[in-house]
């Protein structure tokens, strides 16, 4: 099973939920992987303490363009749908940083002209943090698509009962490409004006990608509830609401656990994975 973990927005809590779901889950005797797939900005590892046993660099395929063959014809840049090849005047011009690395250059390509060249893009780390398989990627500073390591992130998981995928916050192609696989996914917000604005974002985009999802109230009682009556007339599930407990935030600025520093929040987020794979196995 893959619950993904995502949010609307950055600071929602939604590192800090994935890792104690992954530590709590490994507390029952199930086999559980962590991936982190917030490559530009990684942090899962400052909780979870993995010891690390894997680090490779990871290259993404870029174009490169044999003048001498080129005939001029343009096709590679009418099939790039992000002008990341592009005919001009006699050259044929490629912008690296742009490219999907999908390949369509080259297979239109009458010529045989086009080839691919692996550009360096970052790193996959790998280890295990006390029982939970852990792997996360790390976007070179700079480099403009994440998508390609996030799915190299995932290609890396180890074989598990359960498997968490802390997505990027936000709605953009990142997060798509981290939670599009998921069983379920998990959004986490906060009862604030901001987070209820972006948490409608997030539930449009989960609804288009036809996955089963549920909300987490983080931080509740620090605002309001209308947070909580958009997940009711909207039908939304509401998993837990964790309260804005001084506590939590000082465990998390020490960089522990939840569940290890404040055991009695471990019964919170248990109930949060049971409901959430209920969600998921009536899916299925």
């Amino acid at each position: 099973m893959i619950i993904a973990v995502a949010s609307g927005k950055g600071g929602t809590g939604k590192t800090t939920i994935a890792c104690n779901l992954a530590r709590v889950a490994s507390g029952d005797g199930r086999t559980v992987a962590y991936l982190d797939c917030d490559v530009e900005e990684p942090n899962g590892h400052v909780f979870l303490k993995p010891r690390l046993t894997s680090s490779e660099p990871i290259g993404r395929a870029v174009p490169e363009v044999d003048a001498r063959a080129c005939d001029l014809c343009g096709r590679c840049g009418e099939i790039c749908q992000y002008s990341a090849i592009v005919r001009v005047g006699k050259k044929v011009l490629v912008y690296p940083d742009l490219c999907h690395a999908c390949g369509g250059c080259a297979l239109v390509c009458p010529t045989g002209a086009i080839t691919e060249t692996s550009r360096e893009m970052g790193r996959l780390e790998s280890g295990d943090a006390g029982g939970v398989g852990f792997v996360h990627g790390l976007l070179n500073v700079g480099e403009a698509m994440s998508p390609p390591l996030i799915r190299r992130v995932k290609a890396a998981a180890p074989a598990a009962d359960l498997v968490v995928v802390d997505a990027p916050p936000g709605t953009s192609c990142p997060v798509i490409e981290s939670v599009r696989d998921a069983d379920v996914v998990v959004l986490v917000t906060e009862p604030t004006p901001f987070g209820l604005n972006d948490l409608k974002l997030a539930v449009e985009m989960v609804r288009a990608l036809g996955l089963p999802f549920a909300v987490v109230i983080n931080r509740a009682g620090l605002g309001d509830d209308r947070t909580a009556r958009y997940c009711r007339d909207e039908d939304i599930e509401v998993l837990a609401e964790v309260p804005d407990d001084r506590r939590l935030a000082e465990a998390y600025s020490r960089g522990e656990m939840i569940c290890d520093a404040l055991p009695e929040y471990a019964r919170v987020f248990e109930r949060i994975l049971r409901r959430a794979e209920r969600k998921a196995a009536a899916r299925a």
